[in-house]
């Protein structure tokens, strides 16, 4: 009886479900995403936007990021069991069946895009649920497993949420928007290409194309610090189109900076180490330079 005891799975509670559909929407993704649509609202009113249409652009983007995600997970459900990475993963565990998991996830994308179109517009409703397409056909299920160059050109989806910002306060689009979606475009494959270096291992085991996975260490290290190069150059380039001044500028300039240093340590040192040291980086970076944003408009008010 003991052993038969020991044999049965535990009842799951309320709240450990709950954590597991969560953890289907990838939250700290989410985080990033929302930190980059709140300065471009600033930016693009020029000033504070209302709090209710910031609170509405930011459910609305949560609700399709999460679904996005959640969709991801179901499809590569079969590879994370592979990786060691993502072996916790609702799905992989059973905590969350795949037909729950995927209704779950469609869930919010039509609540998404209805939220998004009721409480702020059409236009930021659509891209919203275009970036959601994106990720889920070009990236997930055609890039991710048969090119090396999959989140060079998947990344796309999560620059889309800048647009989604200024299209709520505009409801239109501009080269100022286009040109902050090219900084997290071009952003996205070192930041990713640097956290894959220390899970080539896992990316192997499932045979995902992950640039570390299939190539030489130099050569990944060697186009992380192209993509920094035109990061750099793209981050300038905004205070043009934006209006933004020397706040902007100098920050814009001292964070690549910083970036470029690390990004060359990296491909002059080649070390798992160093390629760690420019991931954690990258968050910073990515996440001062649209608050830097902010601060610079709000000087000018």
């Amino acid at each position: 009886m003991a052993l038969l005891a020991v044999a049965l799975p535990r009842p799951r509670t309320v709240g450990s479900r709950l954590g597991a559909y969560v953890a289907l929407t990838k939250p700290r993704i989410i985080e990033l995403l929302l930190i980059t649509t709140l300065p471009t609202m600033v930016v693009a009113e020029r000033g504070l936007p209302s709090v209710w249409l910031m609170v509405a652009t930011l459910i609305g983007g949560t609700l399709a990021a999460g679904g996005a995600n959640a969709i991801n997970m179901f499809i590569d459900r079969d590879i994370d069991k592979l990786m060691a990475r993502t072996a916790k993963r609702p799905l992989v565990t059973g905590a969350v069946s795949p037909r729950n998991a995927l209704v779950f996830a469609l869930s919010l994308e039509v609540m998404a895009f209805f939220e998004l179109w009721a409480w702020v517009n059409l236009l930021s409703a659509v891209l919203a649920v275009t970036a959601t397409l994106f990720y889920v056909f070009v990236y997930t299920l055609w890039l991710k497993r048969t090119s090396s160059q999959n989140i060079v050109i998947g990344g796309a989806a999560g620059a889309v949420p800048v647009l989604v910002g200024w299209a709520a306060v505009t409801d239109s689009l501009s080269w100022t928007p286009v040109v902050m979606f090219a900084i997290i475009f071009v952003w996205t494959p070192p930041h990713f290409w640097a956290l894959a270096v220390k899970y080539k291992d896992d990316y192997q085991a499932a045979d995902v194309p992950m640039l570390p996975a299939v190539a030489t260490f130099k050569r990944t290290a060697r186009e992380i610090l192209c993509y920094s190069v035109v990061l750099v150059a793209v981050s300038l380039l905004l205070a043009v189109p934006a209006k933004l001044g020397a706040i902007y500028v100098v920050s814009a300039a001292v964070l690549g900076a910083v970036f470029l240093v690390l990004a060359l340590q990296l491909w002059r040192r080649a070390t798992p180490k160093a390629a760690m040291t420019l991931f954690s980086y990258s968050i910073t970076y990515l996440t001062l330079l649209f608050v830097l944003m902010a601060v610079d408009i709000f000087t000018k008010h």
